[in-house]
Order: structure tokens, then sequence, then C-alpha cells
């Protein structure tokens, strides 16, 4: 244990030192994190830790990749991330690890890192921007922001415009058709799927799709088997990585009252498409779209 404090204290102490501002005379950058903490520096971010895989992605999608020192585990997106360090996930941190990494700017998710954790940092004196895109738009303004964190306004700025000019794309090719009933599967056991407030469920509306769970203000609320039947979605997509649509029609069949599975409209989608908050949902609400217009026009 005394090992420990002392090995703690060397490490803080090497991270303050090296942390100290090189002026007085304020602040050069100021961005207002997601849960409304103004985030400070004097300069632009050059040693960063992304603690969930969407966020290691939209550093590398904002031209701030090779700032990375660290990153959460499944950061395996673009290909250059599996060579940082990885630090633990939301169940645990190595924070000794971290610490040693003299982090200038730790990216934060509220919902996977928890105020705990997140708490936790602030009191080691690293600074912490919190991240929670909840809305499709909320991904290019994140974008832009850890642009300015990190001193790559340029590319960043251009990332988010070509994002947000694929969704308005989707969007107006998919608007104005006839509603379609649409579950979307995280998980099986038990069901879990997305509500209102998750940013699946504006792709699917974008789709010309509803949720059938849109009206639950939780974002990955636990459903049973009557309240699926009830809504009884048009379209079921799933979320799997290695499973086949073949397999999950299969798991499905014992659901056959469900218009979905009558029809044969249960698709698997890659779940780094749609569920990472990243620009790559572009090409996972593409695939989406078209899978709901082939309900909407009877085929399958």
């Amino acid at each position: 244990m005394n090992r420990w404090r002392g090995w703690r204290a060397f490490v803080l102490l090497s991270y303050f030192s090296m942390s100290l501002p090189a002026t007085a005379n304020g602040t050069d950058i100021q961005v207002r994190d997601d849960a409304g903490q103004l985030i400070e520096l004097e300069q632009p971010a050059r040693r960063i830790v992304a603690l969930a895989p969407f966020l290691t992605e939209l550093v590398f999608a904002a031209g701030a990749g090779d700032s990375l020192v660290g990153v959460s585990a499944f950061s395996d997106y673009p290909d250059e991330a599996r060579a940082i360090p990885q630090l633990g996930d939301a169940y645990g941190l190595d924070l000794e690890r971290l610490l040693s990494l003299r982090p200038d700017l730790v990216l934060a998710w509220s919902s996977g890192t928890g105020a705990a954790q997140i708490g936790k940092l602030r009191d080691l004196g690293l600074t912490v921007y919190v991240s929670e895109p909840r809305r499709l738009g909320d991904i290019g303004s994140t974008l832009e922001r850890f642009g300015a964190l990190s001193g790559r306004q340029h590319t960043a700025r251009a990332a988010a415009t070509e994002f947000g000019a694929a969704i308005d794309a989707l969007r107006a090719r998919y608007s104005g058709q006839a509603p379609i009933r649409v579950f979307y599967e995280l998980w099986h056991q038990p069901w879990i799927t997305v509500g209102g407030p998750h940013f699946i469920s504006d792709v699917i509306a974008l789709c010309g799709g509803r949720n059938a769970f849109a009206d639950v203000n939780e974002l990955a609320p636990v459903v049973d088997a009557e309240a699926v039947l009830a809504r009884d979605p048009q379209v079921v997509l799933v979320g799997a990585e290695s499973a086949s649509d073949e397999s999950v029609r299969r798991r499905w069949q014992r659901w056959a009252l469900v218009s979905a599975v009558r029809e044969g409209h249960v698709y698997v989608v890659p779940p780094e498409l749609l569920q990472r908050q990243t620009t790559r949902v572009v090409a996972g609400a593409t695939q989406a779209c078209e899978l709901i217009a082939r309900a909407r026009q009877g085929t399958r």
C-alpha cells in the first residue's frame, strides 16, 4: 500500500509539473461540453485520452488522431486506433496508466464513463470534456468542438459539413414517405431497444420510419414480448456483428404474429455503423433506409 501511495504521488507530481500553464494571461480556447461545463485550454490539446470508441473515431474524424495517447477498450476504428494504448472500459479504467500518459484533455462519455469515474478524474486534476451526443445533429457539433480543442478547426469543420450534407440528402430522399413502424433490437436477452431520446430514433425518422418505442423517454429501455406485439413493428432491425439475416429470422419466428416477421422484414444491420455516434452513421443510415424502403414497397 505504501509503495502504491509513493508511486501515485510521483505520477501526480510529474503530471502537474508538466501541465503547468506557460503563461498566466488567461485561456485561448474555451468550449462548453455536453454537461454544460466550460472547458478552458491555453493551447490546443496535444495529449488526448478518449474513453469511448465513438470518441476515438470522432477525434480521428476531426483530424486529431495523432494527438491521441490513450483510448478505451474496443476502439478499433480507424485501423490506426488499434495501436494506441487501451486503458479499460466502462467497468473500470487503469488510472495509473492513464495518469502516466500525462493527458492535457480527457474525453469522457456521460452514459458510459459514469459520473463517479468522471468525478474521480477531475479530482486527479485532469481536464475532462463530457460528451453525450443524443441527436444526429450532435455528431457534427461534437466534431467542431473537438476541432476547436485540438487546433484542427478546418479539418473538423469540413468533416462536420460533409456529414451534415449526407444526412440532409438522405432526409430529402426519404421525407414524405408513408411511415413504417420500426423496432430496433440492441440486445435480445433481455430485449433492449432504443427510446425516443436515442439518436437511432433520429435515424429511423430520417428514413421515413417511426421508432416503435419513440414514446419511451429512456435511451435503451428493456421491453417485453407483450409490448413488442402490441406495437406490431413492420420492420425489425437487429444490431448484431456476427449473426446473419437468416439466423436472426429463425430466432424471431416464435413471434409470427408480428408484421415484420410475417412479411419477412427482419434484418441484421452492422452495429458499428448505427450504434456509434460517428460519421459512419451515414453508411448505417443509408443501409437502414434501404431496408425500411423494402418493407414499404412490400419486397424482401
